[in-house]
């Protein structure tokens, strides 16, 4: 059996231990940061994550740990110009990375490693800012006015990851690009509907004005736990739409390099998640889907296998 998925299903605490001492890998501080991070903030792409190859591993691990930094800007902030001022820190940060200027952080040391002798430097400069620039407007504004600009903000902020992994991996492919786009899009909105139970203790609400006029739901109602059969409509709307965008992900995958599958697997994660909320019959709410699944480590490395996604 594989040693890494081994100890994705056996010793848990061990995930650094294969990971860090792989000859592949060099043994750094940055790396090892970086995907302790993502272990901790984004635990399912972790997982996926350890299943690419050793010359993908590291560059993804440093890319998700970056969008996960600049992600944490708005949960940890509550002045909106303080909020803009890191955000601005990040955008130089990204262009000093080009400028072989690394500024003393783990995730900008073990980026400008990861970044260093890849091509296409222009690329990956211009996914890492839209990473950035995405969430500008989220720290000014608290709501979506339509799903459509759920979409645009999941696209912008979680597909370029998926492109800049596929870069790394030497993919460069117009159809692995538009199931890059599609599976963001897919993500997103469900990890805005995810954040959900976190998002009311807050009372900043990632919901569309649109679904809640339609179906006659106030964000109050919400926070005050009274959204009842209306919110679940207006996830269900939600859903269906990233539904939609996974399927379409899948739908490209006869016209995609063979290895895309292995970088894909988050929607497998993804596909887990939807069918868990289905029997939950939409109530984002319910705890049962905060539960990590005993399972999925061993759903990703059976597709690993199939190269299916």
């Amino acid at each position: 059996m594989n040693s890494i998925y081994s100890i994705i299903m056996v010793k848990p605490r061990l995930y650094s231990l294969v990971l860090f001492r792989s000859k592949s890998i060099q043994s750094t501080a940055p790396a090892e940061y970086c995907a302790g991070l993502v272990r901790k903030f984004d635990y399912e792409n972790f997982i996926c994550t350890l299943l690419l190859n050793s010359n993908t591993r590291s560059l993804a691990f440093a890319v998700r740990a970056f969008n996960i930094e600049v992600a944490r800007v708005q949960d940890n902030v509550s002045d909106m110009k303080i909020g803009r001022m890191r955000l601005q820190f990040w955008l130089e940060t990204i262009d000093s990375i080009f400028k072989n200027e690394v500024r003393d952080h783990p995730v900008v040391q073990e980026l400008h490693r990861a970044l260093l002798n890849h091509k296409s430097k222009e690329l990956f400069k211009k996914n890492l800012k839209s990473l950035v620039t995405s969430r500008i407007e989220p720290i000014t504004s608290s709501t979506f006015k339509t799903l459509e600009d759920m979409e645009r903000y999941s696209e912008l902020s979680v597909s370029p990851v998926h492109y800049m992994i596929l870069q790394g991996a030497g993919m460069s492919n117009v159809h692995a690009d538009h199931a890059a786009s599609h599976l963001g899009k897919a993500q997103g909105l469900m990890n805005l509907m995810r954040s959900l139970p976190h998002a009311a203790k807050t009372r900043v609400l990632p919901l569309p004005q649109d679904l809640l006029i339609k179906h006659g739901l106030s964000q109050e109602k919400v926070i005050r736990g009274q959204g009842g059969g209306s919110l679940r409509d207006v996830v269900f709307d939600v859903a269906s739409r990233a539904k939609q965008h996974l399927e379409k992900a899948r739908s490209l995958k006869q016209n995609c390099p063979s290895g895309c599958a292995t970088i894909f697997l988050p929607s497998i994660c993804l596909d887990n998640y939807l069918t868990k909320l289905q029997l939950s019959e939409f109530d984002i709410l319910d705890n049962r889907l905060q539960k990590r699944s005993a399972i999925l480590p061993l759903r990703l490395y059976w597709n690993k296998l199939l190269g299916r996604f």
